[in-house]
């Protein structure tokens, strides 16, 4: 086996359509705010995919204007026959209400889905809350994509609620990629969840909903230094680090949901340059993928990597943006015999690549 046979590889930017999705004119009430709000009329990024009736549905983070810090943000909803050219709802699906979360998710918002469905066809929707100061990994049901029921924090009952106040975000559950659907698939009796964003996490679950982060066993240390967010949970078990030297030097973030292949759990991932200590040839701050593969049997066993990114900020709409050099991947579909990497561009736009099987 060759050093990147088992990658997913060989995807093109589609630059005659991108970006496949802009800010937009919808507006709706805000439930909290009680008044009209232009809800994703800043920015538009980091988008979930759903197959589902020979149609790609489209789930992505949008901005609105005035909500702190920088715009509260909310889950809208497009859809696609082509995979291209998209039709997007009005109105959110899900947002901050006055309910049982409204702490966790106002007035930062709900950020970043990603989504996959069990083995009758649930939809589970892992998502961020941002109060405008802690980040919380969040579960969301859905039986049709439209209509979407909160769980509350994922890590919320795990070691009596050590984690629920701390830094969590970008649950990627592992999952088989099947005829267009990407199915949770348990690992001897367990669901699998990468997450993080300084470093990438495990944890493990008996329902898609309720979450136990894996720590290290007694005695044992930190694979990498700890820095950021993760000085907070020193305990965590950290699977995929940092780099020094690479495009990964900085922090890694889960990207798609993981891939159950033979080869092993295929996670496509983000990650943040400094020059200083990684790659000289990217700019600082540069937002870069990579691809990590993880033993099957072992889902905290890392095999094999990248050594270098597959896909870098280089169109105008990835350099500048609200937050400028970024692509970041999230959402991954067989659609119509290809593979659809959907992305945000520079925290403002959402772009695709397209490759072959």
């Amino acid at each position: 086996m060759s050093d990147s046979s088992w990658a997913l590889l060989g995807f093109e930017k589609l630059d005659s359509v991108n970006p496949v999705l802009v800010p937009g004119t919808g507006r709706f009430i805000d439930p909290i705010r009680q008044q009209p709000i232009f809800w994703e009329e800043k920015d538009v990024f980091n988008p979930a995919i759903v197959v589902r009736n020979d149609t790609l549905y489209m789930l992505y983070r949008a901005q609105d204007k005035i909500g702190l810090p920088g715009g509260t943000s909310r889950i809208g909803l497009a859809y696609s026959t082509d995979a291209v050219h998209f039709t997007r709802l009005a109105t959110p699906v899900l947002y901050p209400d006055k309910d049982a979360y409204q702490q966790y998710e106002w007035e930062g918002g709900c950020e970043d889905p990603r989504i996959i469905e069990d083995d009758k066809g649930i939809y589970y929707m892992t998502y961020t809350a941002f109060d405008g100061k802690t980040a919380r990994l969040m579960v969301a049901v859905s039986n049709d994509l439209l209509h979407w029921t909160k769980q509350g924090p994922a890590f919320a009952t795990a070691y009596e609620g050590r984690y629920l106040n701390a830094w969590s975000k970008s649950g990627s559950i592992v999952s088989r990629y099947t005829n267009g659907k990407i199915i949770a698939t348990k690992i001897y009796g367990k669901y699998w969840m990468y997450w993080g964003d300084k470093f990438i996490y495990a944890a493990t679950s008996d329902d898609l909903v309720h979450w136990t982060p894996v720590e290290m066993d007694t005695g044992e240390q930190p694979s990498a230094p700890l820095k950021g967010e993760a000085k907070q949970t020193p305990r965590l078990k950290i699977v995929v680090a940092t780099r020094d030297g690479k495009f990964d030097c900085d922090l890694v973030e889960s990207g798609p949901p993981a891939m159950l292949t033979d080869s092993g759990i295929l996670l496509i991932y983000n990650s943040r340059n400094i020059p200083a200590i990684g790659d000289t040839s990217l700019p600082e701050g540069t937002y870069a993928a990579g691809q990590a593969l993880l033993n099957k049997n072992n889902p905290l066993q890392l095999n094999k990597r990248l050594s270098n990114h597959f896909m870098h900020p280089d169109k105008p709409y990835e350099i500048n943006g609200q937050v400028n050099r970024v692509c970041f991947l999230e959402g991954l579909a067989q659609f119509h015999n290809q593979w659809f990497l959907y992305y945000g561009t520079a925290d403002s736009k959402i772009a695709v690549a397209r490759s072959s099987y």
